[in-house]
């Protein structure tokens, strides 16, 4: 269902007050946002944007989560990404106005609202603080990026399987030395992030499991000794 040019009908109301490069935007410039958005719900595995459109808006995650993705000329899958509610993406064809870098899917009922490049950089002209945390995300990817483009070089797939978990636990920390992931992670999407094979996403965890390192709970990966983990990262990364 899509919905243009205004307010979602009453059965779907909803609101940008959780997007979190919008914190702090008073309450008349928000509904002014939410007027000036098209809003659509995507069904799960949806496609919300095409890598090489030239397309420009930018999307707000209001519900559910979304998946960028690349896809190499065999047709294999490439993780770059998962977004929960709350997120934004798209800014890097709106600020640059080039083609788009990746395509994204919902992974789930999404509610997505899409706000046309103009109001978006407007947006960052007028409010300092949207701008700043932009500009702080854009930051957040390259050093994510970087970070894979290492490990891709230098690490074996079992070790990029562990760097990826890593990863996910810095999100899920309770204790000094432990982590949940939630969901649990699906065998297949760590391989598609890390670039390897879903048996060796199996063997990494079982290893892990008999070490007493990892434990799957029912609703959750449950990160048993996250400074051993992250030592054996870096022993292999030389750090």
């Amino acid at each position: 269902m899509c919905v243009t040019g205004g307010k979602m009908a009453d059965s779907e109301a909803s609101s940008l007050g959780e997007i979190r490069i919008l914190e702090g935007v008073d309450a008349a410039t928000l509904a002014d946002l939410e007027k000036a958005c098209t809003w659509r719900r995507y069904s799960d595995h949806e496609q919300i944007i095409d890598r090489q459109s030239d397309s420009t808006d930018v999307f707000f995650v209001v519900e559910g989560r979304v998946r960028i993705v690349n896809y190499s000329l065999s047709g294999k899958e490439i993780t770059l990404e998962d977004l929960d509610a709350g997120s934004h993406f798209g800014e890097l064809s709106a600020l640059d106005g080039q083609p788009r870098s990746a395509s994204v899917m919902s992974l789930d009922n999404c509610l997505i609202a899409a706000l046309a490049q103009d109001r978006f950089l407007n947006i960052l002209r007028e409010n300092a603080g949207i701008a700043f945390r932009v500009l702080r995300a854009l930051a957040g990817i390259i050093r994510n990026s970087t970070d894979r483009i290492m490990d891709l070089s230098t690490l074996a797939a079992n070790n990029r399987v562990q760097a990826d978990l890593l990863r996910q636990a810095r999100s899920g920390l309770i204790g000094e030395n432990q982590a949940e992931i939630r969901p649990i992670p699906v065998h297949g999407d760590i391989a598609s992030r890390v670039s390897t094979t879903r048996e060796t996403v199996a063997r990494v965890l079982s290893d892990l499991a008999r070490q007493n390192i990892v434990e799957r709970k029912k609703n959750a990966l449950l990160i048993k000794d996250l400074a051993q983990l992250r030592e054996m990262v870096e022993e292999v990364r030389g750090e």
